[in-house]
């Protein structure tokens, strides 16, 4: 049974405190926190007890219902410093960070893998790349943008290796598309291009185990887009569609899918996707961690999930 747990959400955790200055970037990080601190009171409020401990960063104020549990950074430490220190002295380790700059692969590989909880590396590092992703997936018989590049009349260029609508413009002509990503990448920022898909954006939320996936809830994803293409995310609907509704047996499908194409998912995982009018399900990135679908979803569907996530990593891995 486990003794101990240490809760990382990064930004608030001390990421924040070493993240680089500048008003967009950090726009970026407030929208960032605002999100990561959701998923941290999630956790904490269901696994709440004397073996919790969470990472509580200098600029953050800690819980009020928890102000004992917080351990803050020293003074100099890096943040892959802190979790080392932290991972070696606790049974168990739960970390929430964004796949971007390959930053939650660079925490799993900061963590022993016995204490980790979540998704082990190979499967980060595949979803941290977007196009390796879908190109992984493509080829195992999922639907992904790739398949629409022929007939595209529009396109996204987005960070390679980002999440969520961070940095996400749609072009109206594959010129405009095509300097887009040559400017970032010029700047040396990580950056792909793909068709975009027309239809309704969901995402799904999966236990996954061993190339299986329960699905657990059908989500909207609320998505602004300005005048000048960019994309914004204004919030999750969590079980936005019965998991009896008619387009759920196709989506629970999708779900199995990507967990046999992708064995190394544990845990709570999100897969962001597309509802095409013909096509059905087209899947855009998988998340190999926490999302901001997992906070009230307990509650909405009346289980633990964390205690749930936190049994299956103590049971062995089939071989």
């Amino acid at each position: 049974m486990t003794q101990t747990l240490f809760v990382y959400e990064y930004l608030s955790g001390g990421g924040l405190d070493a993240a680089p200055a500048g008003d967009a970037a950090e726009a970026g990080h407030s929208e960032l926190l605002d999100a990561g601190l959701a998923m941290r009171a999630a956790l904490l409020d269901e696994l709440a007890g004397p073996g919790v401990r969470y990472a509580c960063g200098a600029g953050v104020a800690p819980l009020p219902d928890a102000p004992g549990g917080a351990l803050r950074p020293r003074p100099g430490d890096t943040p892959l410093g802190f979790l080392r220190r932290e991972a070696a002295v606790h049974d168990r380790v739960w970390v929430t960070a964004p796949e971007s700059d390959g930053l939650l692969l660079q925490l799993a590989e900061a963590v022993d893998p016995a204490r980790w909880i979540g998704c082990d590396r190979a499967a980060i590092r595949l979803c941290s790349g977007k196009r390796a992703t879908l190109a992984h997936l493509a080829a195992r018989g999922l639907a992904t943008p790739l398949a629409f590049d022929a007939g595209a009349r529009q396109w996204v260029v987005k960070p390679g290796d980002g999440a969520g609508t961070q940095d996400t413009r749609r072009h109206a002509q594959r010129a405009a598309a095509q300097a887009d990503l040559q400017q970032r990448r010029a700047r040396g920022a990580s950056a792909t291009l793909e068709p975009w898909v027309d239809g309704e954006p969901l995402s799904l939320s999966l236990l996954c185990r061993d190339g299986a996936a329960e699905l657990l809830s059908i989500n909207r994803q609320r998505i602004a887009i300005a005048d000048d293409g960019q994309l914004s995310d204004e919030g999750v609907t969590i079980n936005a569609l019965a998991l009896d509704d008619a387009r759920a047996p196709a989506l629970a499908r999708t779900a199995q899918a990507v967990a046999r194409a992708v064995p190394g998912l544990r845990g709570f995982v999100g897969i962001d996707l597309v509802w095409h009018p013909q096509r059905g399900p087209v899947v855009i990135e998988v998340n190999p961690r926490l999302t901001c679908a997992f906070v009230g979803l307990s509650a909405a569907l009346g289980r633990p999930l964390a205690a749930e996530i936190l049994a299956l990593h103590e049971e062995p891995v089939d071989a």
